[in-house]
């Protein structure tokens, strides 16, 4: 299965010229390589940045990115993992992620368990409450958010549950950049599984991006990696070089059987 991951500038809290932007990209990228079937991944809020401006920013009402997602899907033909802001019925937001299939219909959605603190995501967002599985071409995928990453056990209870390959979108700023990078390996050694972690790049009010969008396979290895500027990531995910490595390293089997969750 092709994934391809597009890192953007986000121009900040405005959702048509990230629209455009991602656009661009993708329409670039086709015309040298057909993205048609691919998984692709957008950033973290990629059509808003991180913004703590819920009622600015949400697409409850307009569902202008989700439309945005489910109109890409179907003109490239491809699966479309983005972030979106929603709000709940509390009145606050969920940092959410969407896909979409070529048909333009949701297939999978989740919300972000580990909200930042710090950043005042927890005074403006619910938290979610468990993993999301998805199947895509014989591959079992969780996606996970940013401060997610951080969180081993998240990512344990998903390989619990079957997960073979991991989605992290973020919007990770440049001082902790090492922390990214590291814990994206890690969680692909720990679990071995795929992962593809898609962050921004450029500058928002608060802080500035580097990207470093990366694709690590189940042995840590890192197979793609974005610089510091907008552009696109894309590789190979391989069913059977997964399970025959889980198969013959089959660490897994030795899982403690509780949930870690709480």
């Amino acid at each position: 299965m092709r994934v391809i991951g597009c890192q953007i500038d986000i121009a900040w809290e405005d959702k048509a010229e990230n629209h455009r932007r991602v656009l661009r990209q993708l329409r670039h990228l086709n015309s040298s390589e057909p993205v048609a079937g691919a998984l692709v991944v957008l950033a973290e809020m990629f059509s808003t940045g991180f913004s703590m401006n819920v009622r600015g920013i949400t697409d409850s009402e307009s569902r202008a990115t989700q439309q945005f997602l489910s109109d890409t899907a179907k003109e490239f033909g491809i699966h479309l993992l983005g972030g979106v802001v929603t709000t709940d019925p509390s009145g606050e937001g969920r940092n959410e992620c969407v896909l979409y299939s070529p048909d333009g219909v949701e297939e999978a959605r989740y919300c972000k368990i580990r909200r930042f603190t710090i950043g005042g995501e927890a005074d403006n967002y619910v938290a979610g409450t468990e993993p999301v599985i998805f199947t895509l071409q014989g591959i079992k995928i969780a996606p996970f958010i940013c401060y997610d990453l951080r969180f081993p056990e998240l990512f344990r209870a998903a390989t619990r549950l079957g997960a073979q390959a991991f989605t992290v979108i973020a919007s990770w700023p440049q001082p902790r950049i090492q922390h990214w990078i590291r814990l994206l390996e890690a969680r692909a050694i720990e679990n071995q599984a795929y992962i593809i972690g898609v962050n921004r790049c450029g500058t928002d009010p608060m802080h500035k991006y580097t990207g470093d969008s990366m694709i690590v396979d189940p042995r840590g290895q890192v197979v793609a990696h974005a610089g510091p500027e907008p552009g696109t990531i894309s590789a190979d995910w391989n069913l059977d070089y997964l399970l025959e490595y889980r198969r013959t390293f089959p660490f897994l089997d030795d899982m403690l059987p509780w949930p870690c969750m709480t």
